[in-house]
């Protein structure tokens, strides 16, 4: 066993693909690593406020035990009831671990004999996980193409299979926005069929209020939502009618036989919820700053769209790791995004933005970019 582990080893050293953790990022570099869009993470006096009234409070510290089996559930509670509030429809939420935990945990319930799933092509690792973890027949449909997915979705229905068609709103790797409307034709067209999307990347940026492209979307049967990138805190949630969040709780095994994360951390999640909801300023400048990175490496010739993600790509995992460390070299801490995470041949460079950064940040990264890229 340790031979093979060890040539597994070698052969990701080889082929530019051996991870490390990262260190800590260094104060000197502009960090365009990190998933904090409205910059919530940085903000100390929010933090301090915090910290100075629930340490008053005595709000625990662990919750001890899973959902089903802890014994004060308030905090879980208040949360869920606010988020069902701010997207309405009748709709109930359920908190879970983290955005895999959610994943892994509502696609395997869902996914009942007799349904067949129906995914995008880049969706995250944490839907294909949970696909696998269902044991349905599935297949892929072609990245953001609703015609694709419906002849997928017409061959299925009619050898008698129920859909779950699977997407996310804003990719990670790519930052390109799903085609919510067109997904939800495609999924009227066929009776009985669900439609499942993860705003883990939209929330907190786009939609109403931050909460997402499918936010106001009736016909889209679960919403899975992330804490831990924009809100700057820590866990997931899935906004679903009560009836799916009843079988959930009930089906759902990492809600089920997971601990559930401690009141204090959903306290401040709360927080952060209500703060980013009223950041509409941050948004738009967020907007701003992809608008103006986009357009920059438009006129280099790369192919992208406005957004908070932005990837660069170089097509090799060697070039990327030598760009990413140049940059680190010029004051920008800018990761290196390699195989398997994207297909082979799409290495990248992932510029994630935050509402910290100022116009001024953006132009001197363009600056490095178009010195290091001649």
């Amino acid at each position: 066993m340790k031979a093979i582990i060890e040539n597994i080893l070698s052969q990701l050293d080889a082929s530019g693909n051996f991870r490390k953790i990262p260190e800590g990022i260094s104060d000197s570099c502009v960090d365009f690593t990190s998933n904090d869009y409205l910059g919530l993470a940085r903000r100390n006096d929010i933090q301090e406020a915090f910290l100075n009234n629930h340490a008053k409070l005595g709000t625990s510290l662990t919750s001890s035990a899973s959902r089903l089996l802890a014994g004060s559930q308030q905090s879980y509670s208040d949360l869920e009831n606010e988020i069902a509030t701010d997207y309405g429809h009748n709709r109930k939420a359920l908190i879970f671990n983290s955005g895999y935990h959610a994943n892994t945990g509502l696609i395997a319930a869902l996914a009942q004999p007799g349904v067949t799933i129906l995914a995008d092509k880049l969706v995250h690792a944490s839907i294909i996980d949970g696909i696998k973890l269902s044991g349905a027949p599935f297949a892929r449909f072609r990245h953001n193409d609703a015609t694709h997915l419906d002849r997928l979705a017409s061959k299925a229905y009619s050898e008698g299979n129920r859909l779950l068609i699977i997407a996310e709103s804003v990719y990670s790797m790519d930052g390109d926005f799903a085609p919510i409307d067109a997904l939800i034709e495609v999924k009227k067209k066929y009776p009985g069929s669900m439609l499942y999307i993860d705003e883990a990347h939209a929330v907190g940026v786009v939609g109403r209020c931050g909460l997402g492209l499918a936010c106001d979307k009736a016909d889209v049967d679960v919403i899975v939502g992330t804490f831990g990138k924009a809100l700057a805190s820590v866990g997931a949630y899935a906004v679903m009618s009560p009836e799916l969040r009843d079988f959930a709780i009930n089906k759902a095994r990492s809600l089920i036989f997971s601990t559930a994360i401690p009141p204090i951390n959903v306290e401040w999640t709360r927080v952060m919820w209500d703060i980013s909801k009223k950041m509409n300023a941050e948004r738009l400048h967020l907007s701003d700053l992809g608008r103006h990175l986009a357009s920059a490496l438009s006129q280099m010739g790369f192919n992208v769209a406005p957004s908070h993600i932005i990837p660069i790509t170089v097509g090799s995992s060697d070039r990327a790791v030598a760009l990413s460390r140049q940059l680190r070299n010029e004051g920008f801490e800018v990761l290196p995004i390699r195989t398997p995470t994207v297909p082979p041949g799409t290495e990248r460079l992932r510029v994630s933005l935050s509402a910290a950064h100022s116009i001024t940040d953006i132009s001197r990264l363009i600056n490095s970019l178009q010195k290091i890229l001649q």
